[in-house]
């Protein structure tokens, strides 16, 4: 082989070499980045329609990696008030509901005059074997109404650890695209209507009460985390297939 042929095929292994480190690198940063942000208190329901009611579901993981998960506080818009919020037995765990007097009571299906509103729900573990442990997760349903004649709604959710510390998740985007640091969970509404209250309906009886096939939450919801991963994962095979050949090359030409 000519001296500008070696030259040149050193040259490749170099790039390659090169490219492969540059790879790994950038999936370690992709990794770092996209577990965290699923790691947040969300919101879903599979039948979330504005005006009608239906069952939601917070998910809370544990993200403290010494502590557990021993309370969690929802509380409810004020300016888009629930005036039905039933929970859901939950073993080990109590619920307590607190209801506020509204502004404006409004009529009832009944005929009734609706005076107040669900203001917060405090989920509360019974004993240290019910808390949530360091890296689990668990879920918490409700039934509510009505939805507010938006496209999403927020909550707030206070987060109660064993070691006595607290994580408040109410926090808004201040552009609309980037994540806070503490996301309020956010429901997004399906429009409302016969047809799309119907639909919900079906899909509520084949999914169960958890809510699980609703749509997530919040600013780079947990969708953006696993999507992340999945591409971090790709590119690290790549990366490092690159690499292993870059280096059988290398190996290669020096025993020749």
């Amino acid at each position: 082989m000519s001296d500008t042929a070696v030259g040149a095929e050193v040259r490749k292994r170099r790039w390659a070499l090169r490219a492969g480190l540059a790879g790994i690198g950038a999936v370690v940063a992709t990794l770092a980045f996209a577990v965290p942000a699923s790691a947040h208190v969300k919101v879903s329901g599979t039948d979330a329609v504005q005006a009608g009611s239906g069952v939601v579901t917070f998910r809370v993981p544990t993200e403290s990696a010494t502590a557990s998960t021993t309370g969690l506080q929802i509380t409810f818009p004020a300016n888009t008030p629930f005036t039905s919020v039933d929970t859901q037995p939950k073993a080990g765990w109590t619920a307590t509901v607190e209801k506020k007097p509204l502004a404006n009571p409004v009529p009832g299906e009944d005929g009734s005059t609706i005076t107040q509103y669900v203001s917060q729900v405090d989920f509360k573990a019974t004993s240290p074997a019910s808390a949530i442990p360091p890296g689990q997760f668990d879920m918490f349903n409700l039934s509510v109404g009505p939805f507010p004649k938006a496209s999403s709604v927020s909550f707030g959710a206070l987060q109660t650890y064993s070691d006595g510390t607290t994580v408040n998740w109410d926090e808004q985007s201040a552009d609309g695209t980037t994540e806070p640091a503490h996301p309020a969970p956010l429901l997004k509404l399906s429009p409302g209507g016969a047809d799309m209250s119907a639909a919900g309906a079906a899909m509520t009886g084949m999914t169960g009460t958890t809510g699980m096939t609703g749509q997530e939450s919040s600013s780079g919801g947990s969708w953006t985390g696993i999507a992340g991963l999945v591409l971090g994962i790709v590119a690290l095979v790549i990366s490092a297939a690159a690499l292993a050949l870059a280096l059988t090359r290398r190996r290669t030409t020096a025993g020749s």
